[in-house]
């Protein structure tokens, strides 16, 4: 079957692991980024046997659970993504297990001539142990938990209460998780092989690996620090988990002023403006924006500046001094759409028996408001996606078309002249994937259209989107850790030629952000099989199997619940303490509306209140041309090209759901420790700033975990003072005179 590791005829001889240069490695082969040279070793054995049927069983079985867990998961009022960190841990005392009681016996297999095979070629090793955790991540849908288009499933069964079939759900999940891998492979050498392109979040999972597997004689080993920081993770998110969910929220200013709407409205860390707000539980600091330990300090500053200016500077004065839009008459922070009376506006009431926008009907209605957070955020999202162009055309373009002229002479660093020792991927693979994937693609669309209602050039228009946008979002995710979306673009694109048709612009947003979101996350994998010297061709074909496994499972699991719980992701009408009310879901159902439904004329058109936020693209482009203007005029100044803008103006891409508290906690950890640790402890910083941070990860998903399957399921809780939210209920209130909305005081 293909599963089980070869063994050569052959003298066993024992090869030590080799360098570059057999022995040494000169400077000059040296990776050229500090952080990389700190983490990363630069030794390789080519003979250890990765192809195994451990690696099969144990990365099959994660891949299946992790996929089930996080669907399952995402339905919650308070979501858990279990990463794939958590299987990295898991599976090593596994993999040794089965090292020591699986037999060694080799046999043949029919039609493999002489060749031999063993169910147990030797210790489980490092090798192995990477690509069940590619395995794992495929499971995770790439760290966002599950695939991106159930959402479209979910909003059209449990938000419309329309119907779509399972096949039609299957196919778009699939082609969707697997199209940007066609183009992404033929883009790896220009975002893998070079040594600037670092991909910061892939050195903790080297980290990692090399802490579990290496030996260390050290008082303090990195094995046993990451044993006690994760039993310390474990044992402490049980507080903020279970006994006093509080913590995850300290909004002090809101205990303080308990009758003030002004007040709670700024100290609320999740449903206002986090003026002050803290938190004591690691998820919160990690979640949305992915661990503040692993990414670099200047990208950290990139996002203060853009949150600090977003949260701080624009929505303030646009709230409480300009009024814009009439902002005081809804909520400050919120993803809702609103009536002009700042109540909750009916979508059932403007969506007619086809599918469409009833135009009458919406006339009737009025014109949808956003909340001036929800407003702004959008504009910024404008700015990004230009910026992103302009930034990296003038700061990378050149290297990117001196790399194009040289990929095949180039200077290659210590880990790219490793790599060539192991059998590339063919071209074909990826050619042959990208055709198949969009044929597929273009049946489901012309063939099943009464369901998707996107049209075969949508699909073709965002592909192209998706592979134009690819190389530079890659640059930037390599370099910063940042990974700017193409959500917004896409969404409004497909608004402006064919509006009234919800599925048709969540499909194209899918479409064309998802496939550059899976090149992306591909390529992210591919580098860290580069610094572990995986085999290409293994890393690939682990990467779509995982894909397609998960892809099913994510389906299946929400076609059971959709169709189990009754009022499933209607927090009105679900009972008091459900907690399936899917927050996520939730904004994306509020997107379809905006850019689908009604459609981005009669939002950021002239037949809208937000007309003027257009001009955020002009302001993104122009930004990063005015940046490098500086930088050329000053060219010693070496912290201006520092100044990264797609990751300033979208630091806050992320809100919601993400919110100020998230935010808050992720910029002063990760200052503490990339800035201060790395300068002052840079010894303390090389041994143990990725480990720490894995386990931190894998205690709060194991302890996550465990309190759902024991007590979750159970029903069983707490209720007191400190089980009951951060007490900021006045913080969705508006302020404008003569509104009136249950719960809250009148002006």
């Amino acid at each position: 079957m293909g599963t089980l590791e070869e063994l050569e005829l052959q003298p066993t001889t024992t090869k030590k692991p080799i360098s570059a240069t057999g022995t040494t490695v000169d400077d000059d082969d040296l990776s050229p980024i500090e952080e990389v040279r700190l983490t990363v070793s630069n030794s390789d054995d080519p003979t250890v046997p990765v192809w195994t049927f451990r690696m099969w069983l144990l990365g099959l079985l994660s891949c299946a659970l992790l996929s089930f867990l996080n669907q399952f998961f995402s339905y919650r009022t308070e979501p858990l993504i279990i990463t794939q960190i958590t299987v990295q841990v898991a599976t090593l005392p596994i993999g040794q297990f089965l090292a020591a009681v699986l037999p060694t016996t080799t046999f043949r297999l029919p039609g493999f001539g002489s060749k031999q095979f063993s169910l147990n070629p030797g210790p489980f090793n490092m090798k192995e142990h990477v690509l069940i955790t590619i395995f794992a991540n495929a499971g995770t849908a790439f760290g966002n938990g599950s695939a991106y288009a159930v959402g479209i499933i979910d909003i059209i069964k449990a938000f419309y209460r329309r119907k779509i079939s399972f096949l039609a759900g299957w196919l778009l999940i699939i082609t969707t998780q697997v199209l940007g891998y066609g183009w992404a492979g033929l883009m790896r050498k220009y975002v893998v092989e070079p040594g600037h392109m670092w991909w910061p979040g892939t050195l903790v999972q080297v980290s990692l690996f090399r802490a579990l597997h290496e030996k260390d004689e050290r008082r303090m080993s990195k094995a046993k620090f990451f044993v006690i920081a994760l039993v310390c993770s474990f044992a402490w998110y049980a507080v903020p988990g279970y006994l006093f969910p509080t913590l995850t929220s300290i909004s002090w200013l809101c205990w303080v002023f308990s009758k003030s709407v002004t007040a709670q409205q700024l100290g609320s860390g999740m449903r206002g403006l986090g003026l002050g707000a803290v938190t004591l539980d690691w998820s919160t600091v990690s979640s949305f924006l992915f661990s503040p330990l692993i990414c670099p300090f200047f990208a950290i500053v990139n996002v203060f500046l853009g949150y600090f200016l977003i949260v701080y500077i624009a929505i303030p004065i646009a709230y409480w001094s300009l009024d814009l839009y009439s902002a005081r008459t809804f909520p400050i922070f919120s993803s809702h759409l609103f009536t002009a009376q700042g109540q909750a506006y009916n979508i059932s009431k403007i969506v007619n028996n086809k599918f469409e926008l009833d135009l009458s009907q919406y006339e009737q209605e009025g014109r949808i408001h956003l909340s001036m957070f929800f407003a702004l955020t959008y504009g910024f999202g404008f700015a990004t996606i230009a910026a992103t162009l302009t930034h990296v055309c003038f700061f990378y373009g050149r290297e990117i078309y001196e790399r194009f002229r040289a990929s095949y002479t180039g200077k290659e660093d210590i880990h790219t002249k490793l790599m060539r020792k192991y059998k590339d991927i063919p071209s074909w693979w990826f050619y042959g994937l990208l055709i198949g994937t969009v044929a597929i693609s273009l049946v489901l669309c012309i063939f099943l259209n009464s369901q998707v209602q996107m049209p075969w050039w949508g699909l073709l228009l965002g592909s192209a989107l998706a592979f134009i946008f690819t190389l530079p979002i890659s640059i930037i995710t390599a370099t910063t850790n940042q990974t700017p979306g193409l959500n917004i673009i896409t969404e409004y694109l497909m608004g402006i030629i064919l509006p009234g048709r919800p599925i048709a612009n969540v499909c194209f947003k899918t479409y064309g952000y998802m496939s550059m979101a899976q090149a992306v996350s591909f390529l992210s994998d591919f580098k860290l099989g580069h610094y572990m010297k995986i085999p290409p061709r293994s890393m690939f074909l682990v990467q779509f199997i995982g894909t397609i496994i998960a892809g099913t499972i994510n389906i299946a699991v929400a076609w059971w619940l959709l169709n189990s719980i009754e009022n499933i992701c209607q927090d009105t009408l679900l009972p008091p303490n459900s907690p399936w009310t899917c927050p996520g879901d939730r904004v994306f159902f509020d997107a379809s509306v905006i850019w689908g439904l009604v459609g981005p004329k009669r939002i950021f058109g002239s037949k809208g209140n937000y007309s003027t936020m257009n001009w955020f693209f002009l302001g993104g482009a122009l930004g990063p041309f005015i940046v490098w203007l500086f930088h050329r005029a000053f060219p010693k100044q070496s912290w201006i090209p520092l100044i990264n803008l797609p990751v300033l103006l979208g630091a806050t891409g992320n809100m919601p759901p993400a919110t100020p508290v998230n935010y808050n906690a992720w910029i002063t950890v990760g200052t503490i420790f990339n800035f201060f640790v790395f300068r002052y402890r840079k010894q303390w910083w090389q041994r143990y700033n990725y480990i720490l941070s894995a386990a931190l990860d894998a205690g709060v998903a194991f302890m996550a975990v465990l309190l759902y399957f024991a007590l979750g399921m159970e029903n069983v809780s707490l209720n007191w003072w400190g089980t009951a939210g951060e007490h900021c209920e006045l913080a969705t209130c508006p302020t404008a005179k003569g509104i009136v909305v249950d719960g809250c005081p009148a002006f």
